[in-house]
């Protein structure tokens, strides 16, 4: 037995530090255009239609914008960009 020998492995990964981009933050929601990801759970719609209402008359927003993905596929670059560039805030959601 003096002879044998023991690996022992660490499973602490090492941090990797990578720049972060800052975040616009918003002063407020009135004016703003918020955006909604569905990622496709039944009854998603529904929360979205009453944040909608609530948004709009407490707060001032000036629309909501939707996009409704396909389940687990993630949302294209395309509908990103189209989102980011009509939006002030997205909101990616779920709802079962």
């Amino acid at each position: 037995m003096a002879n044998e020998s023991m690996r022992v492995l660490d499973p602490i990964g090492v941090p990797s530090v990578r720049p972060q981009q800052l975040r616009k933050v918003l002063s407020g929601l009135e004016g703003k255009v918020i955006g909604f990801i569905d990622n496709g759970k039944p009854n998603f719609h529904y929360l979205v239609d009453d944040l909608e209402e609530l948004l709009m008359q407490k707060y001032g927003v000036s629309s909501v914008v939707r996009h409704r993905k396909r389940g687990s596929v993630p949302v294209g670059d395309a509908a990103i960009k189209s989102m980011v560039d009509q939006c002030d805030a997205i909101i990616t959601g779920s709802g079962d």
